[in-house]
């Protein structure tokens, strides 16, 4: 029975109540019951949140809100104002919401939200766009020029914008071959915190700096809707907005479009273990009584699984967050033609319980190995060729299981990298071994090449800033003086590149940057000193980092799995052998000489990559003092650089 006849029937029924009312019998009369919304699927071919038909004069609104009694769509095209027009129909299974509007102009863009219950207003969780009444007014016009304004007097809270026609973008490099793994040499930026402008067209314009150094990739933190503006962007809310206060879309992909230009691949940070109390999917089912996620939550557990989670954390044994983090995965590989993604706190998708146990939550967990095949499975099947890197702490057994799976994962060396540097680099707890593969148990030459190894990160102390505040010294040798410290992070450059396998830099890392982690907060602010560039000192660390990453990229010696090392001690060396040439590193990382036997592949000349010296061995042995904070890479042929 459709509507129409349902309701000429209740009004017919009404009558004849009214009259035997009339009559004089005692039947009371009873009013229609509310009709609620007719139970229709989703009309085929409409994904979730906006799509749009009819030449984009139409569009079919659809969310996912399983439980709720209704929802009304409201926005610019109703006054914001809910009516009969704009009531959702529910599905045939009641999961879903969905209702279609007319008459749109496919080049304006407009504002809406969801009612949902005739109480809470939340922005679509597929919005592509959404406008903060907190936090846009902060956003310039010359990073994010015409911003659409804030509906204020109509509405409160986060809105999403859709829009059918946006301006298109045009990509001008069709085809870009992606660097091997073994060939990573990652750069990490912070937007806010690289360029003063925080914005994507200054770096586009920079990327000639990339290419001077010679990285492979750079690496963005987090760049969709995050709580705020001034942010790392560990907070996420949207994460299919990308957000205002670094540019728009067309800006982000001419960075990605440029970068893919000179031969650089973008891998873009994401946060998909969990989200904050502002994302409407938080809020949809939400305790306010605990004050945390419901128990019908479809996407979120009530409390952490794990000892680390900041956020609300994401269930992702869940067929709801599962269908999510795929779609957000899609979304950003197909629509801005990144290479790869930084997974923050990948081992954190998991649903066993460690509670404040950090070496529970470590411990081999085969649900997160089930989770984490699925994903790299799905991303795999996307595009075959795509970079799958990020935080994966658990014990080895689990990440080389994941490792042979495709999955390229951090490996921190900074503690023992800031002892060396400073000058305490004797006792073996400080080794920086770590930077070779064969350390991790269960790790084979499949996956040799998925660790990435560094010495500082976004949440590691700065090495120079270490050198100064905490160096050790030894007469007038002191690792606090500016170019003693910078001479030492050369050497230490020297040891991390030299060694097989993909590596990251963290951004001014290669020009000595020294404020604190810590200066303004450790989220804050900090000073961008782009006038290092000017400082022969710290351009000569430059040259080293670019020195040493060209030859790591143009000699095979430097991927070779035939390698010894002796990194225990003060003076430490590396050995790598290939038909190609071999190589012997060597440095002093005390703060006083010292006297030693380095035994070389063989005997006879040994060319210095640095000097541009020669050393012609009669035996195979080299009996050599080193000053503190000398090093050398000698080949037995010259090397490309």
């Amino acid at each position: 029975m459709n509507i129409r006849n349902l309701t000429f029937l209740l009004s017919f029924i009404f009558a004849i109540s009214l009259v035997s009312c009339k009559k004089g019998t005692s039947i009371a009369p009873t009013p229609p019951p509310p009709v609620g919304p007719t139970k229709t699927d989703v009309p085929a071919g409409a994904g979730d949140g906006v799509t749009f038909i009819n030449g984009g004069t139409s569009a079919i609104f659809n969310l996912y809100a399983p439980g709720k009694k209704s929802v009304s769509l409201i926005g610019d095209f109703n006054s914001w104002t809910a009516s009969a027009k704009y009531t959702m129909t529910n599905s045939t299974d009641g999961n879903r919401w969905w209702v279609q509007i007319d008459n749109l102009v496919a080049t304006t863009e407009y504002a809406y939200q969801y009612l949902i219950d005739g109480t809470l207003k939340v922005a679509d969780p597929y919005s592509r766009k959404i406008l903060d009444p907190d936090n846009d007014k902060y956003i310039p016009a010359s990073v994010y020029p015409n911003l659409k304004a804030y509906p204020t007097g109509l509405t409160t809270g986060i809105v999403g914008v859709m829009q059918a026609s946006p301006t298109p973008y045009t990509w001008q490099t069709t085809s870009f071959t992606r660097p091997d793994p073994k060939n990573l040499i990652i750069y990490e930026i912070l937007v806010r915190d690289f360029v003063a402008t925080h914005s994507y067209q200054t770096i586009t314009d920079s990327l000639n700096y990339f290419v001077r150094l010679g990285v492979t990739a750079i690496e963005l933190m987090p760049v969709n809707e995050f709580e705020g503006n001034d942010s790392w962007g560990y907070n996420p809310n949207y994460m299919f907005a990308l957000d205002k206060y670094y540019g728009t879309p067309n800006a982000y992909k001419a960075l990605i479009d440029a970068c893919h230009a000179k031969g650089i691949a973008v891998l873009q940070d994401i946060v998909l273990e969990d989200q904050f109390s502002s994302s409407p999917m938080v809020q949809m089912y939400w305790n306010a009584a605990s004050n945390q996620p419901a128990a019908n939550n479809p996407w979120f557990n009530q409390t952490s699984r794990t000892p680390y989670a900041v956020g609300h954390q994401m269930n992702h044994e869940s067929a709801a967050t599962v269908y999510y983090a795929q779609n957000v995965m899609k979304y950003w590989m197909q629509e801005y033609h990144i290479d790869g993604f930084r997974f923050d706190m990948g081992d954190g998708f998991t649903q066993t319980i460690s509670g404040s146990n950090g070496a529970a939550y470590a411990a081999y967990d085969a649900g997160r190995v089930a989770i984490w095949t699925k994903y790299i499975s799905y991303m795999k099947s996307l595009d075959p060729k795509f970079l799958i890197t990020g935080e994966y702490w658990t014990v080895s057994t689990e990440q080389a299981v994941v490792a042979q799976q495709g999955f390229i994962m951090w490996n921190n060396l900074s503690a023992s990298a800031e002892q060396a540097t400073m000058g305490y680099a004797t006792n073996p707890s400080w080794d920086i071994s770590g930077l070779f593969y064969d350390q991790f148990n269960g790790f084979n030459a499949s996956t040799a090449y998925n660790i990435i190894s560094y010495f500082e990160s976004h949440d590691q102390e700065r090495l120079q800033y270490k050198n100064a505040t905490y160096g050790n010294a030894s007469g007038s040798y002191s690792t606090k003086t500016i170019g003693t410290g910078l001479k030492r992070d050369e050497m230490g450059a020297v040891f991390m590149f030299s060694s097989p396998g993909p590596k990251m830099i963290w951004q001014f890392g290669e020009l000595g940057y020294d404020v604190s982690i810590d200066y303004n907060g450790r989220l804050g602010d900090k000073p961008i000193l782009w006038n290092y560039t000017t400082d022969p000192t710290r351009m000569h660390l430059f040259g080293v980092y670019s020195k040493m990453i060209n030859m790591k990229l143009k000699n095979p010696v430097f991927a070779s799995k035939i390698f010894s090392y002796n990194l225990g001690g003060a003076v430490k060396t590396i050995q790598l052998k290939d038909p190609t040439a071999n190589v012997e590193v060597i440095g002093n990382f005390d703060v006083i000489p010292q006297t030693t036997v380095i035994t070389f592949p063989s005997n006879g000349i040994w060319y210095d990559n640095f000097t541009g010296t020669s050393i012609n061995l009669t035996y195979s042995t080299y009996n050599v003092t080193l000053q503190p904070g000398e090093y050398h890479l000698y080949s037995n042929v010259p090397l490309v650089q």
